[in-house]
């Protein structure tokens, strides 16, 4: 009769774990876009926090090395915000600019080589490009006109943005103050019975996002400082717009370094009409390539395994689908959970007389 009871109250618990993670997920649907700055702000916490125990490690104080934390990412916002987006929009204009007389180039080199292979020159209409191009690009900016006019008109819209951008920093600071003592309650609150277990399976979640999410960060920004200095040394006008692209594509191996060859070396071809810089420009991609895999990632991802490429494309695209912007933020911590506990399954599965 005792057994039956606990096997009655064990299933009444998993119901009730279920209804509740139903409710949970329903209510982050419906408030996704009020919870977005304290996701921002979480997120930003967590990237931040091994640097805050880092200061307290040199006996400082809680409080004092948030603050200093705190006044390095806000100078370095402040230099992304006033510094670097102006830079990538004037060259993003600059680009734009001369689409169509890099499209004559490019029409004026790829036309011969038509004809020396027999085949007919219309595949590559350069009017019809232009045109294409022309419309798309008008097309765009009534767009991007109404966007801005209702957003002048909303004041509940400009509000709320004004709303984020004073909240993002305060919670970041008291998220950051107060990280070790939230990950202590959350652990006091964990049933007795499987804290243990628990606390290894978010152990390992957390080891997972640090190599991925800290590592890869820190190797995305060195290679795009990599990138925009060694293009502007070779003298491409786009070095700038060029290197923070394919930075940023450099979380999934490889990619950003055949964006950035593809892209860097038309870009260097229509500038100089020349093919030595666009083998200056594969020098540079492989330099950076060398030191990303002798230097940076041993030293900031190590051997730490982290999330497949495939799994990121996938998570952060299903979450700006289901979610929107929150949902971009919180699809690699949810990608990492789910990624630990199907490891968990598969080994309990082998482990299982199913299997065996």
């Amino acid at each position: 009769m005792a057994a039956d009871e606990k096997v009655v109250m064990s299933d009444i618990n998993k119901l009730l774990i279920v209804i509740g993670a139903v409710i949970v997920g329903w209510l982050f649907y419906q408030l996704a876009p009020v919870l977005m700055p304290f996701f921002i702000s979480a997120l930003l916490a967590y990237l931040a926090d091994p640097l805050v125990d880092k200061l307290e490690s040199w006996k400082l104080s809680r409080t004092l090395s948030v603050t200093i934390v705190f006044a390095v990412l806000v100078v370095f916002f402040l230099i992304l915000l006033l510094v670097l987006l102006p830079m990538l929009s004037s060259q993003i204009g600059a680009l734009l600019k001369r689409l169509p007389d890099y499209l004559t180039v490019l029409h004026s080199a790829v036309q011969p080589w038509l004809l020396s292979l027999g085949l007919p020159t219309d595949l590559f209409d350069i009017s019809t490009i232009k045109q294409a191009l022309t419309s798309y690009w008008s097309e765009m900016g009534q767009v991007a006109g109404g966007i801005f006019s209702y957003m002048t008109r909303s004041g509940a819209i400009i509000l709320q943005w004004l709303v984020n951008l004073v909240l993002v920093p305060v919670l970041t600071f008291y998220l950051l103050r107060d990280w070790d003592l939230l990950v202590a309650r959350f652990r006091e609150l964990l049933p007795r019975r499987h804290s243990a277990k628990f606390i290894s399976l978010s152990l390992e979640c957390d080891e997972m996002l640090a190599a991925f999410m800290r590592g890869q960060l820190m190797v995305m920004m060195a290679l795009a400082s990599i990138y925009t200095i060694g293009l502007a040394m070779i003298g491409l006008e786009l070095a700038l717009l060029l290197g923070v692209i394919a930075g940023i594509l450099s979380f999934v191996p490889y990619l950003g370094l055949v964006v950035g060859i593809g892209l860097a070396g038309l870009a260097a071809f229509f500038q100089f009409h020349e093919w030595m810089p666009v083998v200056m420009v594969v020098l540079v991609f492989g330099v950076a390539q060398a030191i990303e895999g002798m230097l940076l990632t041993p030293r900031f991802v190590g051997e730490r395994i982290g999330l497949h490429p495939v799994a990121v494309i996938f998570a952060v695209l299903a979450g700006g689908q289901l979610f929107g912007f929150t949902g971009v933020l919180l699809a690699l911590p949810v990608a990492a959970v789910i990624m630990v506990l199907l490891r968990h399954a598969h080994q309990r599965y082998l482990d299982s007389p199913l299997y065996s």
